[in-house]
């Protein structure tokens, strides 16, 4: 079997453990919306969070190009991987007793939650460098003011509970994540767009 493909299973295994997640905690909310208030924002990043990972599934393609894999390279794309599901994890717990609604938690829950996404921009950019130097520049500068923004934005994240931040940051990082896959990859070949 070819290394790659074999590594591929696994990260589609972790994948499809947070879709999964994500899917079975909407699914709850409509199945009771009055059990558990649903919270815009926290649904907002729930959308993220699914357009992340299937982000996440279309861009591993690149590590293809990876010469030789070794189990510490295995090792890192394999925690790059969970931290996609912890974060999935965190949107949606199992038990809300503890809790008003979404909103509730959501703010109880931030500083993990975005302490987790703060660390898990910071290793894509190791995952990126990866797949080649080359591979990085040509993503160009979308990449970078992506990777720094979201990073900074997190970090303030865990600090404020300020709603108006926290729904902005939800819906221009979600819409700049839209504009950022569809500029650079539009096509099943996974290469960047000049």
């Amino acid at each position: 079997m070819d290394m790659y493909l074999h590594v591929r299973v696994v990260f589609a295994m972790i994948a499809g453990l947070g879709v999964t997640h994500l899917l079975r905690g909407i699914a709850r909310i409509v199945e009771h919306p009055g059990k558990n208030k649903a919270y815009w924002v926290h649904l907002v990043w729930v959308f993220f969070r699914f357009l992340y990972l299937i982000h996440f599934w279309w861009w591993e393609f690149q590590l293809e190009n990876v010469p030789q894999w070794t189990f510490p390279l295995y090792l890192f794309v394999a925690v790059y991987a969970v931290l996609l599901y912890l974060l999935c994890a965190l949107l949606f717990p199992e038990e809300m007793s503890d809790y008003n609604g979404f909103d509730s938690y959501f703010y109880s829950h931030r500083k993990w939650i975005f302490a987790v996404q703060a660390a898990l921009f910071a290793v894509d950019v190791l995952d990126t460098v990866i797949k080649g130097t080359s591979y990085l520049h040509t993503l160009g500068i979308l990449y970078y003011v992506r990777t720094v923004a979201y990073i900074v934005l997190s970090l303030v994240a865990i600090k404020t509970t300020n709603r108006k931040f926290h729904a902005t940051f939800a819906v221009l990082g979600t819409a700049y994540e839209i504009v950022f896959i569809f500029m650079l990859y539009r096509t099943l070949d996974i290469s960047p767009i000049n």
